[in-house]
């Protein structure tokens, strides 16, 4: 058997499964979005440890909508030591501090994006931005989530709190794949289909945006002769220093 045509029917079998079955759930998404731009509100997306790279991928870029403000915050990222980013998002309180510096409240959306669901930081970045009346949105896994226990003191997962729940439909730890004579499993698909959900959900609030009579800011790419000055307008109005 071809290992490699396996592995990529495995991954379509995932995106096929997101098509099917959370296709409404990536609609409701678009809806919550769709009121947070016409309010001049900002949609957030947060993710720590690889979760970032679905986060990274819908924010300032080609064809990526001005409202998305992507929550990076280094040390919950993966660039700066091995496991670092794996005990912080287990600790108490730290997401409050991240909501303040970037100002979120109720006119916005924020997406939190965890494959497992259960640890401290995302699970409170989801309680404290409710606090605020934010509209929230969870992209997680849910065979993983409803079959382990919450690491917040409060027992919630992120499905559990959230507006809308987007399942990502990936396999209990992620790595679901198995090759043969190899216990170990390989081959995760959660950012696979995390972008591919996180680009369609912006496809379709720039179709309702369009729909309603307004232009979306859509950027460009900066490799193309002539983008920089009509990207640079955008980032003077949606990335300035104030919100």
């Amino acid at each position: 058997m071809n290992i490699i045509n396996d592995y990529m029917d495995f991954v379509i079998k995932k995106m096929k499964a997101v098509k099917e079955e959370e296709s409404h759930h990536i609609d409701e998404a678009a809806k919550l979005i769709t009121q947070t731009c016409l309010k001049n509100g900002r949609f957030y997306v947060f993710g720590s440890g690889h979760s970032h790279i679905v986060a990274e991928d819908i924010y300032i870029r080609a064809g990526g909508l001005a409202y998305v403000k992507a929550i990076l915050v280094p040390e919950l990222m993966l660039h700066e030591m091995p496991n670092k980013s794996t005990y912080l998002e287990r600790l108490n309180g730290y997401s409050d501090a991240i909501l303040k510096l970037y100002k979120v409240d109720a006119n916005d959306t924020l997406m939190v994006i965890s494959n497992s669901g259960r640890n401290n930081v995302p699970v409170e970045m989801c309680l404290s931005a409710k606090e605020l009346g934010t509209s929230i949105i969870a992209m997680t896994s849910l065979k993983h989530a409803k079959t382990q226990q919450s690491r917040h003191y409060g027992g919630k997962c992120i499905h559990d709190i959230a507006d809308v729940v987007i399942d990502n439909h990936a396999e209990e730890g992620d790595a679901g794949y198995y090759i043969s004579g190899f216990e170990t499993p390989v081959g995760p698909t959660s950012d696979i289909t995390g972008t591919a959900i996180a680009q369609a959900i912006m496809i379709k609030t720039m179709e309702n945006l369009v729909e309603q009579g307004h232009t979306p800011p859509v950027f460009k790419s900066s490799n193309l002769d002539g983008a920089d000055t009509y990207n640079d307008e955008l980032f003077d109005r949606y990335y300035g220093y104030s919100k």
